[in-house]
């Protein structure tokens, strides 16, 4: 009996539990940052292309709600797909087809083949994304765990910004002749770098007791999703046919039916999609629900700022993007401090960064009323610098608190909810904020519909503050 003992103990390997290295999650990191900063590298670029491939408005809208629909859809799934077969390899072949379809976009010879590969390529950005978060959540704990979350979430605010900035350098350099078409081709060395580091560099983990696909939870998450956010992307600019308003007649049903399918998997015993037990988590419920407001916002000024500044103060590309560089820089330098002041004042902090981000809003409100149209990066500074500072406050902290209480098991899912929700905010933002903006420029003229949608995003900074105030105090 001893011996078999002694054979079975030097035949069983030893699990280690992998180790996410300083490459590693720099690797994680560059690939967190492509899909977002190819979400807003089009807003500046979206003239030019225009004018190129002779697209109308309501085309120009579909290459970038495209992209956002497939990517908001696919996320939770992509974050199941790499919990089943493994994160590394799903990471792998998502970085690996972004850089496909980034080509296919930046070679498209007329509009709709651009529609079509920026849907591609969101897909392709969804495969990529969650294994980015579940691979930090498998493979980091404790203090090396809040480091990684406060540097994500750093990054996705950066990517933001920094997607408009460049998206204005690139189109306005028109490298080798190239013009907008840099904005997607630029990605496609960058992703070869990212693949052979991954290589590398990125640990494989998987969920401990993988369940299978939830395909009527899929199928049902898709018809809410789409059925929301496809009229309010598209309604604006295709003159809000028939068709949008069935759309939205329909989601709250698909919505509902969603919900009762998973609930009822739960209760079996199952794994659904997503599970509503996660929901339990109050980090998670309240951190998700101020996460809303906050990413409709940020999107939504980014939107408008493009448009206004293009079309109203005449700015070129580069101009335009580079009005943005002060919210950019003091967003980077203020996230530094970040983790230390977490863990001297709580989550306090971010309530403070909402105050911090509305006075910036105000700043940037008075500039527009007292310089239009003569708007640049003076007349931007104060404003869009402390907006960029509130703004670091409350992006990766409230990320680090959605997953804080997420387990290991199920950190695909998790980050898959949470990039989803975001995701959805993001494109509800230039549906709304961007509808509004647009709506008010005939009867107010430009200065006046800059200035109301800057009070109307200060309406959600306000929420944004409220809702911090129910946040758990401490982070796990």
């Amino acid at each position: 009996m001893t011996e078999t003992l002694t054979a079975r103990t030097v035949r069983s390997p030893v699990q280690e539990t992998p180790r996410l290295s300083g490459l590693g999650l720099f690797t994680v990191l560059l690939g967190a940052a492509l899909p977002l900063i190819d979400f807003f590298i089009v807003n500046v670029a979206l003239p030019t292309i225009g004018g190129d491939l002779h697209a109308s408005e309501s085309v120009l809208e579909l290459v970038v709600s495209g992209y956002g629909l497939a990517y908001a859809v696919l996320l939770v799934l992509g974050g199941r797909l790499g919990d089943l077969f493994g994160r590394r390899e799903f990471f792998l072949g998502g970085m690996a087809a972004f850089g496909v379809t980034s080509l296919a976009c930046g070679l498209a010879p007329n509009a709709w083949t651009l529609v079509a590969a920026r849907v591609a390529q969101g897909a392709a950005a969804a495969a990529m994304l969650p294994q980015v978060l579940a691979t930090i959540q498998a493979a980091t704990s404790g203090r090396h765990r809040a480091k990684a979350m406060s540097l994500y979430g750093a990054t996705a605010g950066l990517s933001m910004v920094a997607g408009q900035i460049l998206g204005g350098v690139l189109v306005a350099a028109d490298i080798a002749g190239t013009g907008w078409r840099s904005v997607f081709l630029v990605n496609v060395p960058v992703v070869v770098v990212g693949l052979f580091l991954a290589a590398r560099a990125v640990p494989e983990t998987r969920a401990p007791r993988p369940e299978p696909v939830d395909v009527p939870g899929t199928v049902l998450l898709a018809v809410s999703l789409v059925t929301l956010l496809a009229p309010l992307t598209e309604g604006r600019a295709a003159g809000w046919p028939l068709w949008t308003w069935l759309s939205l007649a329909v989601f709250p049903f698909a919505a509902w039916a969603f919900y009762a399918v998973e609930r009822g998997a739960d209760r079996r015993g199952r794994t659904p999609l997503v599970p509503p037990s996660l929901f339990a988590l109050v980090s998670l419920r309240r951190g998700l629900i101020m996460l809303v407001p906050f990413s409709m916002g940020f999107s939504g000024f980014m939107f408008v700022i493009a448009v206004a500044l293009q079309r109203g103060a005449g700015l070129g590309p580069v101009p335009a993007g580079l009005a943005l560089t002060p919210m950019a820089g003091a967003f980077f330098l203020v996230s530094l401090c970040g983790p230390r002041l977490v863990a001297r004042f709580g989550t306090r902090v971010v309530s403070a960064g909402g105050l911090l981000q509305g006075i910036g809003v105000v700043l940037m409100a008075l500039a527009v009323w007292r310089s239009w149209p003569h708007l640049g990066v003076a007349e931007l500074l104060p404003g869009a610098a402390v907006a960029g500072a509130g703004q670091s406050l409350q992006l990766p902290i409230v990320m680090r608190i959605i997953l804080s209480e997420v387990p290991a098991a199920r950190a695909g899912v998790g980050g898959g909810v949470m990039v989803t929700t975001q995701q959805s905010a993001l494109a509800l933002g230039v549906a709304t904020l961007g509808s509004l903006f647009l709506a008010l420029v005939p009867a107010m003229g430009m200065r006046d519909a800059l200035v109301t949608t800057l009070l109307v995003q200060l309406g959600a900074v306000a929420l944004t503050i409220a809702l911090s105030l129910r946040l758990p105090r401490t982070i796990i």
